[in-house]
């Protein structure tokens, strides 16, 4: 063949320039997604970042890169993810960040016995089940981890089907007109306390005893230096302190990532250390919205990058479908036990517990760090990241009929 030949047979962009690709790659990211979620009018049961972390899996390599394998290693080529996981890593931050500042440990105390059941059982139950699931996906090979024991991908596994996605959960009651009700109050409060639980499960996950030095060293400076900062914050103009808080998040991570608890940990106590009261509420919210639009779509791309079917398509969907009873089963369980305890009201168990088992992004973000560790496969994370889907794609089409029969749940403060 001549080189003119072989030049003709080659896609028409082989010659274009990496930052030609690289721009290829996000009209693609942003595009398909917005065009899926506004022509197929998924918004009810599928908002659009729901709708992008689907498109993230749709153009991986199980899908896009088994279909046409040539365009994809093209697009997608070593140095265009290179530069889309570098964005998505400073996006995730930001947005852990962000979920960080927003707890509001304060009102759960508040109201601690009734926050404490509740998201005890929320939480508790549906990682038994999962730790459950996770004991059964043992019995095959290709799910657990080359780093893992087999207790941590067990925990992992289980934490995956008891996170409840905050940020989504506020998307929703938003959507559903009862965030500032006292129930849509009340969902906060649960999904804080579970939150902390979150990234302290992860943490334990995570501890390295061959490092341990190293992370209580860390620990022990963050504590020392989180004091300085608060004074420091409280001091300085309000308009300088979402630049000092940025610097504050960079330095955490890094600190985090070196002692071997990932970024992300970082990431997530660099915002818990944090009063939400120093910023204004409204450009907390903007930033956020803006957060979703602007970057985190690179992450969902990045995540369904990463995504396999090497146990075979089969496999994958039959334990995404047990991780998903474990985790929407458990958390009706759990607060159906919630609910005697506390005596609520007939429905009410139902109502929150179809609510709190929301998961999407935080649950996607959890086991991304499990994949980075090696506590999970590929394959593994597949199955959860279709789980996750799911679980998010259920909650308004349920919840929405429940809402309507029993409105006297959504004005009742406890």
């Amino acid at each position: 063949m001549s080189q003119a030949e072989f030049a003709h047979s080659q896609p028409t962009t082989f010659f274009m320039s990496t930052s030609e690709v690289f721009l290829i790659a996000m009209l693609i990211i942003f595009t398909a997604p917005y065009l899926i979620w506004r022509l197929a009018r998924t918004d009810y049961f599928a908002p659009l970042v729901v709708v992008q972390i689907i498109a993230g899996i749709l153009l991986g390599p199980g899908v896009l890169g088994a279909l046409f394998p040539d365009y994809y290693k093209f697009v997608f080529n070593p140095n265009v993810i290179l530069s889309l996981n570098a964005i998505a890593q400073w996006a995730v931050m930001l947005f852990v960040w962000i979920a960080g500042i927003e707890l509001d440990l304060r009102r759960a105390w508040e109201h601690r016995r009734e926050s404490g059941v509740t998201a005890g059982l929320a939480l508790g139950v549906p990682l038994l089940l999962g730790a459950a699931a996770g004991w059964a996906m043992l019995s095959t090979p290709g799910w657990i981890g080359a780093q893992a024991l087999e207790w941590q991908f067990l925990l992992g596994i289980g934490m995956s089907c008891a996170v409840t996605a905050l940020p989504i959960l506020i998307l929703f009651m938003e959507k559903l007109e009862i965030l500032r009700q006292p129930l849509g109050q009340r969902m906060l409060r649960y999904a804080s306390l579970d939150d902390v639980a979150i990234w302290g499960v992860l943490a334990l996950i995570l501890m390295d005893w061959q490092r341990v030095g190293k992370q209580a060293a860390f620990l022990l400076a963050f504590a020392v230096a989180s004091a300085l900062f608060r004074r420091l914050m409280r001091r300085i103009p309000a308009s300088d302190r979402w630049y000092a808080g940025l610097i504050w998040l960079a330095a955490c991570g890094l600190g985090a990532d070196w002692s071997g608890l990932h970024y992300m940990v970082g990431a997530f106590i660099a915002g818990a250390v944090m009063d939400a009261e120093w910023f204004d509420q409204k450009q907390m919210d903007w930033l956020r919205h803006n957060v979703l639009l602007v970057v985190m779509p690179v992450f969902f791309l990045s995540t369904g990058l990463r995504t396999s079917w090497q146990v075979g398509g089969s496999a994958v969907f039959v334990a995404a479908a047990l991780l998903l009873v474990a985790s929407v089963g458990g958390k009706l369980l759990g607060m159906r036990i919630a609910g005697r305890v506390l005596g609520w009201q007939p429905g009410e168990a139902s109502m929150i517990g179809w609510l709190l088992q929301t998961k999407a992004l935080i649950m996607i973000i959890f086991a991304n760090v499990l994949l980075d560790k090696a506590i999970i496969t590929s394959a593994a994370f597949t199955a959860l990241l279709l789980m996750a889907v799911a679980s998010t794609m259920l909650t308004v089409p349920v919840v929405s009929p429940k809402l309507r029969r029993m409105q006297a749940i959504v004005t009742r403060s406890r």
